[in-house]
């Protein structure tokens, strides 16, 4: 196996000499202010324009950030949802990361804002990713996009929940998904391409990485059981393919992929295997594997940790999608 990239290394172990809490030791609203703290300062680059927008939800307005690098009317879009386990991350975490995505690829990036648990458990992160990407299909002559480019995006959590509303849309074409769920009787979003950034799609497994990388690389296993055990308020959800979408019982018809993995990441082994699951089923994939990096790379553009191999990958997926979309 090869070494850890030397900056990455560097980083942690600055954060290892700071010191302080463990995400999983804390209250939910002290682990979201403590990430929000470690983001402060961290401006991203310049984009043409970035607007905040209300998205129609299940039950109030979703919040939307709406990243334009002023390709032109019908540029392809890109619906963004951020990690953080399902209770950590905002607009503003990942902020640095989608200014930089949407200046890169010249896609428009619709950075959503989900409910987070445990206040709001499965399925209301699913829910509100689906709303938000129905509500940019639907109002894409206004947003300035072309429909029939859309992808979802995300990292983690992120990716979670683009890989879930990628079969819910195509189970909703299909009228295979189970009632009830928002907007049930509305025509599907046509997605284009799904971009799963690290994803966690096994929830309740075990994986052989888990507990190669569970500890010293940035997320750690109490770190996933803290998130899981707040996400999930019965274990029953966690064979539900929109909770743990490589438990869907079928991958056939869904959008093109990109998944991306990472040497030092507890979630290494299960981005693997639906990356495996996808293809087959005849689902064309594209794989980015970065055997020196560490989950939560992706954010580590700006402030705090502003690490070379981070612009790479943004770098990655910014191609990936100029080119597929």
């Amino acid at each position: 196996m090869p070494d850890l990239h030397p900056a990455v290394r560097e980083f942690l172990d600055q954060l290892d000499a700071m010191g302080g809490p463990d995400i999983h030791d804390l209250p939910p609203a002290d682990a979201r202010g403590l990430l929000e703290r470690m983001n402060s300062g961290a401006d991203g680059p310049s984009v043409d324009s970035v607007t905040a927008r209300p998205a129609s939800g299940p039950d109030d307005d979703i919040p939307v950030r709406v990243y334009d690098p002023g390709t032109g009317d019908d540029a392809p879009v890109v619906v963004f949802f951020h990690g953080g386990g399902f209770v950590l991350g905002s607009l503003d975490s990942h902020d640095p990361a989608c200014r930089e995505l949407a200046n890169e690829s010249g896609c428009v990036v619709v950075s959503v804002d989900y409910r987070l648990a445990p206040e709001h458990p499965f399925p209301a992160a699913v829910e509100d990713a689906y709303a938000a990407t129905r509500w940019v299909n639907e109002h894409a002559g206004d947003l300035g996009v072309d429909p029939d480019r859309l992808a979802v995006a995300g990292d983690s959590a992120g990716g979670n929940l683009a890989a879930a509303v990628s079969l819910l849309a195509r189970d909703q074409a299909d009228n295979d998904a189970p009632a009830p769920w928002s907007a049930a009787d509305t025509d599907p979003p046509d997605i284009a391409r799904q971009v799963l950034v690290y994803p966690t799609v096994s929830l309740l497994r075990a994986w052989p990485s888990h507990e190669e990388n569970g500890e010293g690389y940035f997320l750690s296993r109490d770190d996933m059981a803290y998130f899981e055990g707040h996400y999930l308020d019965s274990d029953l959800h966690g064979v539900n393919p929109y909770a743990a979408p490589l438990e869907a019982a079928d991958h056939a018809n869904l959008p093109p992929a990109a998944v991306v993995t990472c040497g030092f990441d507890p979630l290494r082994d299960e981005g693997r295997a639906y990356a495996d699951r996808l293809e087959t089923a005849g689902v064309p994939v594209e794989r980015y594997h970065y055997p020196d990096l560490i989950h939560g790379i992706l954010t580590m553009n700006a402030g705090l940790a502003d690490l070379p191999p981070a612009h790479g990958v943004l770098a990655d997926i910014a191609a990936d999608l100029a080119e597929s979309l």
